[in-house]
């Protein structure tokens, strides 16, 4: 089974009132979280893949970079490309309305989500985001996601477009997330959509049965590796995990939340431990031997146990903050 170890590499300032005094401070805890014991955002996260010889996907935001200049992005791409990862095209078009020289007409208000602009204007978004990436020195760009998982069939004509032909756009547990391609489409397995090849982020059922994301920080290590088992026992073909840059910093510090940190090391080294199962990859190396998308039959789950743990731990959670 393909395992597609995914990061949505982000930068926020905790506001749009006072984003240039507060930017200094927000990119020094989104790229690195540095404290005393150690950088747990980009630095620690690449560090943990390289121990285990894994492959990381970066989708890396650059609108940010529209106001505070493209050095900073190139920092963040100089970061993942020298760690020997990818990096592919992430998008938050709520920076549009920041930038300090316009990127499409239509820029005077602020709109969240990419499904919130026309066509034409996610192809001009998207075909600047990736004009930004590239001159940062990502390599080609032939994968995207879609910030909060906001697309609808508008975007996948948008990547046909720019020539971008894989996509990891939607989830269906973002209601903002393709809600005009539900009707057609389970967002369980790959699919082809206007010429695009779209990987949804896996859905596991918990042990309660309820619909949990594949995120580290959503769910806890032996959810995510029964989540894997399961999937991989009933022959599905691909399996999307979520992080974020953020995901191993307690909220609003550069401290390590150590509980996710436990997570995230024990998920890469069980992938590790079972390269006879897992296949960890990326989309730009691998692009030409990926394989066709199949419907999956079987949707990942785990114990009501493992989901018990995953409750305790999120109490302790709490507890410390």
């Amino acid at each position: 089974m393909n395992v597609y170890l995914t990061f949505d590499i982000e930068v926020w300032c905790n506001g749009w009132g006072d984003l240039d005094r507060s930017f200094p401070g927000s990119f020094e805890r989104y790229v690195y979280g540095r404290s005393s014991d150690g950088e747990y955002a980009l630095p620690q996260t690449l560090a943990i893949l390289n121990r285990n010889g894994l492959k990381g996907v970066f989708f890396v935001e650059p609108l940010f970079a529209t106001r505070f200049g493209a050095e900073h992005l190139q920092v963040i791409v100089e970061l993942i490309r020298t760690a020997g990862h990818e990096v592919q095209l992430h998008l938050h078009p709520e920076w549009t309305d920041e930038a300090l020289v316009p990127i499409i007409e239509n820029c005077a208000t602020k709109r969240q989500h990419l499904s919130y602009y026309t066509q034409d204007e996610q192809t001009a978004l998207i075909a600047h985001g990736r004009r930004l990436l590239e001159a940062a020195g990502s390599g080609p760009i032939c994968a995207f996601r879609s910030g909060s998982f906001a697309a609808n069939r508008d975007t996948f004509h948008a990547l046909r477009r720019n020539e971008i032909f894989l996509d990891t756009s939607l989830n269906r547990c973002f209601v903002v997330s393709g809600p005009d391609l539900r009707r057609d489409h389970a967002f369980e397995s790959a699919f082809v959509l206007e010429g695009v090849t779209t990987y949804p982020a896996t859905v596991l059922k918990d042990g309660f049965g309820r619909d949990r994301p594949a995120q580290v920080g959503a769910c806890g290590l032996r959810e995510m590796r029964e989540a894997l088992q399961s999937a991989q026992s009933a022959g599905m073909r691909d399996f999307v995990v979520v992080s974020h840059n953020f995901e191993m910093l307690r909220a609003g510090t550069s401290r390590p939340d150590w509980i996710v940190v436990r997570r995230f090391e024990g998920l890469c080294s069980f992938l590790a431990q079972h390269p006879h199962l897992f296949k960890v990859r990326g989309f730009a190396a691998d692009m030409r031997s990926l394989p066709e998308p199949r419907p999956a039959n079987h949707a990942p789950g785990a114990t009501w146990l493992s989901t018990s743990i995953r409750h305790l731990e999120q109490a302790q959670r709490r507890i410390r903050r």
